[in-house]
């Protein structure tokens, strides 16, 4: 009997059936907040989902307004009396430059990641320790 009934005193009941209560307490209430967890989580993904689409319009949409106003750039330098080759040409330029000033900096960015030098470094002390506990005395190494 691990549930309190309504005309029941909690007083009235054993060591054992406070404990079986206690435990099917927790475990109703662990329960509960998985189960709140799991909605919030499902609400929160959905927004999530909705965003990443919005995001990805918007993208697509830059990409455009980006090869338009290539093709603008390059119809302005024609008015200026560049040949439509040459001024195609000249903007293609200006984009490999900004490519590859983009993949440079990039690459520098990439080259600091450090990877997690130091939870590496805790977690091969940890383990260290671990193994080597009590090798040296009877108090466990991690007392100490």
């Amino acid at each position: 009997m691990s549930e309190a009934l309504p005309g029941e005193r909690i007083e009235d009941k054993s060591l054992g059936e406070l404990v079986a209560l206690a435990s099917g307490n927790v475990s109703n209430l662990v329960r509960a907040e998985m189960e709140l967890a799991k909605l919030e989580l499902k609400a929160d993904a959905k927004k999530a989902a909705l965003g990443s689409v919005m995001f990805t319009i918007a993208a697509l949409i830059g990409g455009l307004i980006v090869i338009l106003l290539s093709i603008a750039l390059a119809y302005g330098l024609v008015a200026l009396g560049i040949w439509h080759w040459a001024a195609f040409l000249i903007v293609s330029g200006v984009y490999l430059v900004l490519a590859a000033g983009l993949i440079g900096f990039g690459y520098l960015r990439m080259r600091k990641i450090e990877g997690a030098k130091r939870t590496r470094r805790t977690l091969k002390d940890d383990l260290s320790m671990l193994r080597h506990r009590g090798a040296d005395s009877d108090t466990p190494a991690l007392t100490d």
